[in-house]
């Protein structure tokens, strides 16, 4: 695939926003479609091409990628009769990127090889700043020629980007990704408070674990943020708690427990609920502020 392929880039949000511009920056044509066109005011400065519809995005583009809310929204952009399967052209490259089910990339991978489209499932971990950076981790699944082929798209998004195994495979692996992350998030918010009611100084604290076996990802990207108070969006509780419900169900599908994932679903639900839900997933040191 060279240079000269337009790439369809749908839902231009946090993360979105920044991963689109890094493939502007790499010298593809880039068309946007969003919900809410404000949102995708710079991009459009920066000279980015509007489109009005998924239609439109699906006739122009050689690569389309997604990264957009939940599986219902996914549903509607690949599946209805405006969306990308029936309005794709013959070899377009489908990239999902958003966070869904793991049956659902299996579904859409099925549908797009019937109409001769290649469609890779490929959620990321990074947040914000691994957005920003072009440092994202990228999980794919699919056809391994198919991943061959993006390869040298994903690695203007992300450093780590692997392969997993077939359609599913990506999301199922993000669904490993977010399990992990949770109960870790519930032993931070602890630990930070533990340091607070102790009369510690918590950024001394955290300069003396953070090089240890209690260092992470999380430690150094949320912890400072939490003692600042900058409960700011790089990740939303309200997306979180949609990626946890898709693991848990993928975890039953299996007949596993997930006691962990359960019990920090638990915790977020009641912060949505008191309207933290715009708020990142660290605003989870709320929790224990009350």
């Amino acid at each position: 695939m060279t240079e000269k392929a337009t790439i369809g880039f749908i839902g231009t949000g946090v993360m979105g926003e920044s991963m689109a511009r890094h493939l502007m920056n790499a010298g593809y044509p880039v068309h946007i479609f969003t919900r809410t066109k404000a949102k995708a005011h710079t991009l459009m400065e920066e000279g980015a091409i509007w489109e009005d519809s998924v239609t439109n995005i699906a006739k122009k583009s050689d690569i389309i990628i997604t990264m957009i809310g939940t599986p219902k929204d996914v549903e509607d952009v690949y599946f209805n009769s405006a969306g990308l399967i029936a309005h794709a052209k013959q070899g377009t490259y489908l990239i999902d990127m958003t966070t869904s089910k793991p049956s659902l990339a299996k579904e859409i991978y099925e549908k797009a090889k019937e109409k001769d489209l290649h469609a890779l499932d490929a959620p990321v971990s990074g947040g914000d700043v691994g957005a920003k950076n072009a440092k994202l981790a990228i999980m794919v699944g699919g056809e391994e020629n198919v991943f061959n082929e993006m390869l040298p798209i994903f690695q203007i998004m992300g450093e780590n980007i692997r392969l997993q195994g077939p359609a599913g495979s990506g999301q199922h692996t993000k669904a490993v990704n977010q399990i992990s992350i949770a109960p870790a998030m519930v032993g931070l918010c602890e630990a930070l408070m533990y340091a607070k009611n102790a009369g510690l100084d918590p950024k001394e604290v955290l300069a003396s674990i953070s090089t240890g076996a209690a260092g992470s990802w999380s430690m150094d990207n949320y912890a400072p943020r939490m003692i600042d108070g900058n409960f700011d969006p790089g990740f939303a509780i309200k997306h979180y708690i949609k990626d946890m419900k898709i693991a848990l169900e993928s975890a039953q599908e299996m007949n596993m427990q997930t006691p962990g994932l359960e019990l920090a679903l638990a915790m977020y639900k009641k912060l949505a609920e008191k309207g933290e839900g715009e708020n990142g997933i660290h605003a989870l040191l709320k929790y224990y502020e009350e």
